[in-house]
């Protein structure tokens, strides 16, 4: 489960934080959010810091599959139905400046991301998923996106038989991690600080705020950007109004001559997406995106198992190559919150809930949060906003969040929902394990080993459970993902697993 992207694109570590910085913004999470943000900033002359936990354009962004299109599935459908007309022009307004910019700054940054042109479909292949794709086509040409409606005869492009689709010419897919790389360069050239290995554990909203990391190191600026994809702060209360959800992705090498020449994507069997990338002489890497879940869920294994028939069966002949996972937030009305954190946020802000389009998503965050720091925001601007709340249009999905959650904190503990003991967990496998009053999470390593952790997430305290294609303990309440050893992999926890030797295994109450 390694990413193309971050294989071929490792990169040159960069220094964690040091205490005594100050900036005019601090951008927390360097991914494409984050490092959009920032670069947009340093060029409209603020002084900038970007702080991430791990390395730059390696958590979320670095396992995208990249594609950088205004067409996002059935998203016009949706955001005209929630937010009425003048909206979904100005959604498609801002996804198709971020097109643009990313071809721009490529091109005057000279980054070598392999950026190619191509046309994205939103595709039906059955009777059933007809009349949402012809509704798509119709509320993305109203928009203003220059779509068409595309029938069986083969204009697709794929080598499998689709009953239509929604065609937008001209759009983009990349190497993302060699992009964000090159701005992070080019960021650097202009003053700009990146700081790597610094997770950000709280941030206060003093004036100046202060940002401090796991290893106590500080920074001060005058307004902080979060950006790390699912917020780490809940002072919004964000965690109610995002559900997160996971897709897998797997690869396979084919010859160039049957690369199917776009970018291809169906909400049918829980999602499947298509796109190609350079893989060498005569070869094409392609890659295939699908079978969404909820973090937590308990046949991850299986759902991988699941895509690969499907790759095998629509692209046969291929040779498998690799694979990994990819994890977004979705809203509650269809559209991203960016902006001021909360109504009464002076310094704060915040960019999420990309729905599985991140790239574009981000790359128009960080136009519009400049705007927004510099006094010059976009006309979009307010489409966005976190501090919109719409309960007819927001309230189903806030109830079945809550619902969710609940079902988990409460249903995870009851006896029967845990294994029986460390000796049910076989090689490669993990299960939550009653001890005592409280539960602990063991996972068994191909060598036999025993890695135990307490199993209560550290962000709000749902219990953990196991990905068995991953290997990884996945919280399924708001999506926090650990390693066997309780190291945090992705927010909004900040904090590992708790030990669970002796005393510690017992749960707090």
């Amino acid at each position: 489960m390694t990413s193309h992207w971050i294989e071929t694109a490792p990169g040159e570590p960069r220094p964690p934080l040091r205490d005594g910085v100050e900036v005019d913004l601090a951008v927390v999470g360097g991914g494409v959010v984050g490092l959009s943000t920032a670069w947009e900033a340093a060029a409209a002359g603020l002084s900038v810091a970007v702080v991430e936990a791990g390395r730059i354009a390696a958590g979320v962004t670095g396992h995208t599959t990249a594609k950088l299109s205004a067409l996002h599935s059935e998203a016009y459908r949706n955001v005209r139905r929630a937010h009425g007309r003048t909206a979904a022009r100005h959604f498609a307004e801002s996804q198709a400046d971020a097109v643009r910019r990313v071809a721009d700054l490529s091109a005057e940054l000279g980054i070598d991301c392999e950026l190619e042109r191509a046309p994205a479909f939103t595709y039906a292949q059955s009777d059933e998923s007809l009349p949402e794709v012809r509704e798509e086509a119709e509320a993305a040409a109203e928009a203003g996106l220059a779509v068409e409606l595309v029938d069986r005869d083969g204009t697709t492009g794929p080598p499998f038989p689709v009953r239509a689709a929604v065609r937008l010419d001209d759009q983009v897919q990349f190497h993302p991690r060699k992009y964000l790389l090159g701005l992070a360069d080019d960021l650097a050239a202009r003053g700009g600080l990146v700081f790597e290995d610094s997770r950000v554990t709280s941030v206060s909203a003093a004036d100046p705020c202060v940002l401090t990391t796991a290893g106590g190191t500080r920074l001060r600026a005058r307004d902080v950007v979060v950006a790390t994809h699912y917020p780490i702060l809940d002072r919004a209360l964000l965690f109610a109004r995002l559900r997160p959800q996971r897709e897998l992705v797997v690869t396979r090498v084919i010859a160039e001559a049957d690369d199917p020449g776009g970018m291809y994507l169906t909400q049918e069997q829980r999602t499947r997406s298509a796109r190609t990338a350079p893989y060498g002489t005569g070869r094409r890497l392609l890659i295939v995106t699908g079978e969404k879940f909820t973090p937590g869920a308990r046949d991850v294994r299986a759902r991988l198992e699941r895509l690969n028939r499907w790759t095998d069966e629509h692209f046969p002949g291929t040779e498998r190559a690799a694979g990994w996972a990819a994890q977004d937030n979705w809203t509650g009305d269809h559209v991203p919150f960016v902006g001021r954190l909360h109504p009464g946020a002076r310094h704060l802000y915040v960019a999420t809930g990309f729905a599985g389009w991140g790239i574009s998503g981000g790359v128009m965050a960080g136009r519009l949060l400049t705007g927004l720091l510099t006094g010059d925001e976009p006309p979009w601007a307010g489409l966005y906003d976190p501090r919109r709340l719409h309960p007819l249009r927001e309230g189903p999905h806030l109830l079945q969040n809550q619902a969710h959650v609940v079902r988990h904190f409460a249903g995870d503990r009851l006896p029967g929902a845990t294994a029986a003991s460390a000796d049910d967990v076989p090689r490669g496998g993990g299960a939550v394990v009653r001890h005592g009053t409280g539960h602990v999470a063991v996972h068994r390593d191909a060598d036999g080993k025993l890695h135990r952790v307490r199993a209560r997430c550290t962000h709000l305290g749902c219990l953990v459970r196991f990905n068995d294609a991953e290997t990884t303990w996945e919280c399924p309440c708001h999506g926090s993902r650990f390693d066997v050893d309780g190291q945090v992999l992705q927010g909004p926890a900040t904090r590992p697993l708790r030990p669970a030797d002796g005393e510690e295994s017992r749960e707090e109450a």
